[in-house]
């Protein structure tokens, strides 16, 4: 648990941040080689100075967290934006959980990635002769079974 209690009282969150962050080499340096800030919890100061408060803010936290998680997983099989929840959920953590922040960070990498191969022209060609053959045979197996039964629900099948 990072309590917050590691930073100094005479620096501000801002310095620290500008001090780690903007501290890389001149010239060519990536986001992959620069120094990040370590994970603070976003309690308010008040609920930071007390243990047993804090450690209540970060399992209330938890299961809020926990919460919209959860609902996001039931979303997938039901209507609703799944995905959306759970990575609201993810960052709900994010706020007091640094390993969730990394989870979130590594997500928001992998995420990007594949957007960007998914606008690669020759990724693409694949994903429509994909999606435009998957069609031809649900249309096919559609036909079929429209062909055999009629207009006829599989329940409501007789012996045939």
């Amino acid at each position: 648990m990072n309590t917050g209690s590691d930073r100094e009282a005479g620096a501000s969150n801002a310095e620290e941040t500008a001090g780690r962050v903007g501290g890389g080499t001149a010239g060519g340096s990536t986001g992959e080689t620069e120094q990040e800030a370590p994970h603070v919890s976003k309690a308010p100061e008040f609920i930071k100075k007390r243990r047993t408060l804090h450690l209540s803010w970060q399992v209330g936290v938890f299961i809020v967290g926990l919460a919209v998680i959860g609902a996001g997983a039931a979303m997938l099989v039901l209507p609703g934006p799944g995905w959306v929840a759970i990575f609201a959920g993810l960052a709900i953590w994010a706020t007091e959980f640094a390993w969730a922040h990394l989870v979130l960070r590594w997500t928001k990498r992998k995420v990007t990635e594949a957007a960007q191969r998914a606008l690669d022209p020759k990724v693409r060609r694949r994903n429509l002769i994909l999606t435009g053959t998957g069609l031809v045979i649900a249309g096919a197996l559609i036909g079929f079974y429209l062909w055999k039964y009629g207009v006829t629900l599989p329940w409501n099948l007789k012996d045939q």
